[in-house]
């Protein structure tokens, strides 16, 4: 089988795919329709009101992703996904039928919109670490490159399905559609092999568990170089579905059917780089930066292209690098992290990548209302390159790293002066080693106790 597609050889990652890839295009085709219903039939255009929606979504992130981390790290994963996967199908339907009704209401879409975003919180952090369960550590990286895939094969057909739909029938049935689309996670995950599972030792509830989260990240200078770039990209750059929607409509003066479109040509370069980053072994802090650089540069050429085939063309690169950045990020942390804390350590870094969303997307909505639609994208690639370059140069004199250029394979040589095993302080290498010393007492510790 090929390096790219290693993890399909485990029956309960192959099961997961297929559901999630299917969830998926729901998933798009509902994000699609959302926008599109408040930015054209219960607003007047209104940018702003599109970016209330989406970060009404992302607002909960920040108030419940710590508890559903340690969550995640304590309870069975699988049945904890199957409850939030069931509580989105319900509000999908819900909003579809009061949309079909002719009832609905803006401050009906923000409710849903809310609750949608309570549930999604609990969600991301257990699917997220629930990956390591599947398959062996060995194979996470892949595993997790594999999941993007997914999501970005999704994302080619969601979004143009989702506009020829909203054209022919409304916005009401692809709703309802979403809602079904979660059937597949569900069935899938009640038919999978639980004897192969490899699920991570469960933490036993003691007070300050958060806090230990917090410790634990607050010591990996790696992990805080990756959510402050991952997260000012994130509040200014990731708002393709507010700025493609603005842009179709007030630069292009096109309809949802092409709308629809700018996201699926966009995941054309998004599922390219999640094959791409399949085949790596260990991503590393340094791809993370570089793409994150590479963005800032191909956001800033779709912001200045003319016409509409030629911004559709700039969706690709830009597509590319930015999945490139969040893949390797979420590859990075979790194959680093130590099993115990990994539940919370993504919870934290979901805080960072999601909760950004209800800053960076009133505000980007309402740069494109008075300044325009290009301004809207310009200022996500102005703040994408600052970042890259600031993080760069701060990992250069802390990391006391050395950088060579070749015109040859590898291109770029990367060398730790100090010949440090990962990028940090030996004072931070040692209080790594210590936090996982003491995690591993205390689970044999629980291990004897229970035997």
């Amino acid at each position: 089988m090929s390096p790219t597609f290693s993890s399909f050889r485990y029956f309960n990652y192959r099961l997961w795919f297929a559901g999630a890839l299917v969830a998926n295009v729901g998933t798009w085709m509902q994000r699609v329709a959302q926008d599109w219903l408040v930015l054209t039939v219960l607003t007047n255009e209104s940018g702003v009101a599109v970016g209330v929606v989406t970060a009404l979504q992302f607002v909960p992130v920040l108030a419940l992703s710590a508890w559903a981390g340690l969550l995640a790290d304590r309870v069975n994963r699988r049945k904890l996904i199957i409850l939030t996967q069931s509580a989105l199908a319900l509000l999908a339907l819900g909003l579809g039928a009061l949309t079909l009704s002719g009832h609905v209401e803006l401050w009906h879409v923000y409710v849903f919109a809310t609750l949608l975003g309570c549930v999604s919180a609990i969600d991301n952090p257990v699917r997220q670490t629930f990956v390591a369960d599947m398959v062996p550590m060995s194979r996470l990286p892949n595993a997790v490159a594999l999941n993007s895939a997914s999501f970005n094969a999704a994302r080619l057909i969601g979004p143009g399905v989702a506009g020829l739909m909203i054209a022919m029938v409304g916005t009401g049935w692809v709703f309802l559609i979403n809602g079904v689309s979660f059937l597949a996670t569900i069935l899938a995950l009640t038919q999978m092999r639980t004897r192969e599972l490899r699920p991570s030792p469960r933490v036993v509830r003691e007070k300050g568990q958060i806090r230990a989260g917090v410790a634990y990240v607050r010591h990996r200078s790696d992990i805080i170089v990756i959510m402050v770039v991952v997260g000012v990209v994130s509040t200014f750059g990731l708002n393709f579905q507010l700025t493609s929607a603005l842009m179709a409509r007030t630069e292009f003066d096109k309809g949802p059917g092409a709308y629809g479109i700018l996201g699926s040509i966009m995941a054309i370069g998004s599922l390219a780089g999640a094959l791409l980053a399949a085949r790596r072994e260990q991503p590393r802090v340094r791809l993370v930066i570089g793409s994150a650089f590479a963005f800032g540069i191909a956001d800033g050429v779709m912001a200045l292209m003319p016409t509409y085939p030629t911004f559709a063309l700039a969706c690709i690169p830009v597509g590319l690098a930015s999945l490139t950045m969040m893949t390797a990020a979420n590859a990075t942390i979790q194959t680093t992290t130590d099993p115990a804390m990994r539940g919370r350590v993504m919870a934290l870094y979901m805080i960072v990548f999601l909760g950004a969303t209800p800053i960076g997307s009133p505000l980007v909505g309402w740069i494109g209302e008075v300044y325009g639609a290009r301004w809207a994208i310009g200022v996500g690639a102005i703040a994408s390159l600052l970042v890259a370059s600031g993080a760069a140069i701060w990992a250069v004199r802390h990391w006391h790293i050395e950088v060579r250029y070749h015109v040859h394979r590898p291109y770029l040589q990367v060398t730790y002066l100090d010949a440090e095993p990962l990028p940090g302080t030996r004072e931070e290498q040692a209080a790594r080693d210590d936090a996982a010393r003491r995690i591993r007492e205390r689970e044999l510790q629980d291990a004897t106790t229970a035997a």
